[in-house]
């Protein structure tokens, strides 16, 4: 990446050349948000909310939505100015920019429905998982009690929403621009927004299949696809003008709105103040110096689960959460810990997980040529309308089902899951199994090397190194994660061989088709569970011990 650096600085210093290939105009962030997108954004993050609630009181796995808000939200938008327009009004052109903001905004919306604890943390906290645990459970008090309530849960996600998105601005630039992480879903994404904001647009949507299943290479180096729309293949100097000109007016754009270091910190340093002096009201035994060290310690791991999400495209806020849990629980002991590292909980799991979801939709933003700003504001407004719509939505299911119950088919499996390993948490490492401490700091100490490898050892050796994040997803997930990528290595390696341009060209597209494909099939999936209509066949594969 370094000689082509040095070869682009001088090939874009002069004019002469690139007049050839007109940059293209990008409306001011003001112009790229609009009414008519809130109103889409809110019914959209309605529509998800509800999706998603289903789905964490149903199986607790929410599946990423992103490329599906991108494409609704251009459905959306498109057919109230083509209505209009029937009419004969003149209405305001609906530009990429425009779609990308929809789509961060109502990721933002429905992020909050994932990230609030209502299938996992909230739920664990009422009576009803205290009591399916068992009242003479050892470690299981009454007073670790907290039932849901209506207002209580819009002021904590209120309070805690926000810090996230402040605490990862300064490195955006590092993420996207600099390490050039892949953030597969937002880099698909905007290949699909891309794909239906061109005139010619037809030929890259034939490189999208849309597929069960996806796979993309884990390669820091593939970060930054070039989604490219000509009609006949130019010379080779002309070609490689054209991607300089696009990288330029990509870098350019996403730079020349950037939030100021100094209000991100202001705006983070601001709202861990306001949420150390009002989360204890609302979770007594969670000291206000509990919230404060979390706060400190969340900028950290916000940008390890950042850095991760963009190498695998798997958000693991949720395991950054249990850590919480498990310290804050030992830290609080019997007499209230339950409740404390649940809580704390949810505030480790709000911060890390909106820093990932807004650097995911910055990714998204710089490919498709939006404002760093406008993609800001509408992560803003999303996360606002999240902490009321999502509270909402719960409500719903919470009065008009028996959720929790074990009979009935919101289970809300991971609430017991989550009350067990704070109740875990109390007791201190002492309840870990055997050497589980020891092999979690060696394996820590053994990631750190390994990266110290990665980047002391010249490139032609460190390809070759193996990186520990993405080799810690499989134990998380399980080996299919490792499966897919491996294929699609394979496939991505083959197709190189055989013809290199080709591949260099459209792998990226490729990728994004599937992408496209598994996230699109992600709401019909959805809908259908909702609906409680199952597929026809189920397989299941035992050891030959059972069979």
């Amino acid at each position: 990446m370094g000689s082509e650096v040095e070869v682009s600085e001088p090939l874009l210093s002069g004019t002469n050349k690139i007049s050839t290939f007109p940059s293209e105009r990008v409306p001011e962030w003001k112009d790229q948000i609009t009414i008519r997108g809130l109103a889409a954004s809110a019914m959209l993050g309605t529509l998800f909310c509800i999706i998603t609630q289903k789905l964490n009181l149903t199986v607790g796995i929410i599946p990423s939505l992103n490329v599906a808000a991108g494409l609704l939200g251009f459905f959306f938008v498109k057919s109230w100015t083509g209505f209009w327009s029937r009419l004969g009004f003149q209405v305001k052109p609906f530009t990429k920019q425009e779609n990308t903001v929809i789509q961060t905004c109502v990721v933002a919306c429905y992020a909050v429905a994932c990230s609030g604890g209502f299938g996992s943390y909230l739920i664990a906290m009422d009576e009803r998982t205290y009591n399916l645990i068992g009242v003479d459970y050892p470690g299981n008090r009454a007073e670790d009690v907290k039932n849901p309530g209506l207002l209580w849960m819009i002021g904590f996600l209120f309070v805690v929403s926000f810090i996230g998105l402040f605490s990862l601005v300064p490195l955006c630039k590092v993420m996207i621009m600099d390490y050039k992480l892949t953030y597969p879903s937002g880099t698909a994404t905007a290949g699909l927004i891309n794909s239906f904001h061109t005139n010619n647009g037809a030929e890259l949507a034939g490189y999208f299949p849309y597929t069960w299943g996806w796979t993309i290479q884990l390669d820091q180096d593939k970060g930054n696809v070039q989604y490219r729309h000509q009609t006949e293949r130019p010379s080779n100097y002309d070609d490689t003008l054209r991607i300089l000109t696009e990288q330029r007016q990509k870098d350019e754009t996403f730079l020349k709105d950037r939030i100021p270091s100094w209000f991100a910190a202001s705006g983070y340093v601001g709202l861990a103040a306001i949420s150390t002096a009002t989360l204890p009201v609302i979770y007594p035994p969670l000291k206000w110096y509990l919230v404060l060290c979390s706060c400190i310690i969340a900028p950290a791991l916000a940008f390890c689960n950042s850095y991760g999400t963009g190498l695998t495209d798997c958000n693991l806020a949720s395991t950054y959460g249990k850590i919480s849990l498990f310290i804050i629980a030992s830290l609080v002991g019997s007499n209230g810990g339950v409740l404390a590292g649940l809580a704390a909980c949810g505030v480790m799991m709000s911060i890390v997980s909106s820093a990932a979801d807004l650097m995911q939709d910055f990714k998204t933003g710089y490919l498709t040529l939006s404002s760093a700003k406008s993609m800001f504001v509408s992560q803003l407004v999303g996360t606002a309308m999240g902490c009321v719509i999502a509270p909402l939505t719960f409500w719903l299911f919470w009065t008009a089902f028996d959720i929790g119950s074990p009979d009935g088919p919101y289970k809300a499996p991971y609430a017991v899951i989550f009350r067990e390993m704070a109740i875990l948490g109390v007791e201190g490492f002492s309840q870990l199994p055997k050497h589980c401490l020891a092999l979690c700091c060696g394996f820590f100490a053994a990631a750190l090397v390994i990266n110290l490898l990665r980047d002391v050892t010249p490139k032609r050796v460190s390809q070759f190194i193996p990186i520990p994040m993405a080799m810690a997803i499989p134990f998380y997930l399980g080996a299919y994660f490792a499966v897919d990528m491996f294929i699609g290595t394979v496939i991505l390696y083959i197709w190189e061989r055989i013809n290199r341009k080709d591949a260099e060209d459209y792998a990226g597209a490729v990728a994004s088709g599937l992408i496209c494909g598994d996230g699109i099939w992600t709401l019909p999936s959805a809908i259908l569970s909702i609906f409680r209509i199952n597929p026809p066949i189920c397989m299941y594969f035992g050891p030959s011990s059972t069979s």
